[in-house]
């Protein structure tokens, strides 16, 4: 198989990378920087410059970049993919993306299958990639309705080669829905948290709740903006209700009630209890 993969960062580096240390794939990469093209080069994760006479000979493409810009490059560049091919992304939302391409795909007769392998680190960019960041991750694909299931196959069977553990088959609003709790609204808590007065003094005062709850602002505001917006609707539902679940803490503690508290406390326990229990059962 010959993949190309357009946007050598975090994900497209170390999905470079995890192909080349993995699999006998012939990889071909392309990014706007020259510098990350010559370092893949030089550390051999890729084969050579994925140029636009690259894109027919290619069974797979995967583009790495942000939604919009995903979008910009798939129509640009429809008619120049082999007829047959595979063609995925790897955004964080997956409606905006998936509706922008059914028809592009149809007319220039690729398969367009969306694609969000739930993966990530501290800090991006090539040099941060790694083959093992794959490993026993989630892969979500959300494929259309008239997708050729060989061709779901075939996406799987390279993705555990890559180390991903589990698959979700889902569609773009579903995705877009439960990665609005799971991811999209983690990220918005952990930036209000921090925005607190109160964080420049947090020396000596923290232990892991501080770190845990921290870690995930140190963001990329340019991609989160994007994603965060796209899936507005969804992400707006549920920080309402977040914050409906909040005062009902708050009123409680507010009033003095212990016992009210206590029972609502206990309920969030074993919520979090018997979700822990299904992970290491399925796990």
């Amino acid at each position: 198989m010959t993949i190309g993969i357009v946007g050598l960062g975090l994900i497209g580096g170390s999905l470079a990378k995890a192909l080349k240390a993995y699999t006998d794939t012939v990889v071909w990469g392309g990014d706007i920087s020259q510098n990350v093209i010559s370092a893949a080069l030089d550390l051999g994760v890729i084969d050579g410059r994925l140029s636009q006479n690259c894109l027919s000979k290619c069974d797979m493409v995967v583009v790495t970049l942000y939604p919009a810009e995903t979008v910009e490059y798939v129509k640009k560049h429809a008619r120049l993919f082999k007829k047959g091919a595979i063609v995925m992304d790897c955004c964080g939302v997956k409606s905006f993306v998936c509706s922008a391409l059914k028809s592009v795909a149809e007319n220039a007769q690729f398969i367009f299958i969306g694609a969000h392998p739930m993966a990530g680190a501290a800090r991006g960019g090539f040099e941060n990639s790694f083959p093992e960041l794959f490993l026993n991750a989630s892969l979500i694909l959300t494929p259309y309705e008239n997708t050729p299931r060989k061709a779901v196959k075939t996406v799987w069977k390279l993705a555990l080669k890559l180390g991903f553990g589990r698959l979700q088959i889902v569609t773009p609003e579903r995705h877009d829905e439960i990665v609005s709790y799971t991811s999209h609204l983690c990220h918005l808590l952990s930036c209000a948290y921090i925005s607190s007065p109160l964080a420049p003094e947090y020396e000596g005062f923290t232990a892991g709740s501080f770190r845990d709850m921290t870690r995930i602002a140190r963001i990329n505001e340019t991609m989160w903006s994007e994603l965060l917006i796209e899936n507005r609707e969804h992400l707006c539902r549920e920080a309402d209700e977040f914050i409906l679940r909040l005062r009902e803490l708050m009123e409680l503690v507010r009033s003095q009630d212990r016992r009210g508290l206590c029972r609502l406390l206990r309920k969030c326990r074993e919520i979090k209890e018997n979700l822990d229990a299904k992970q290491e059962k399925s796990g």
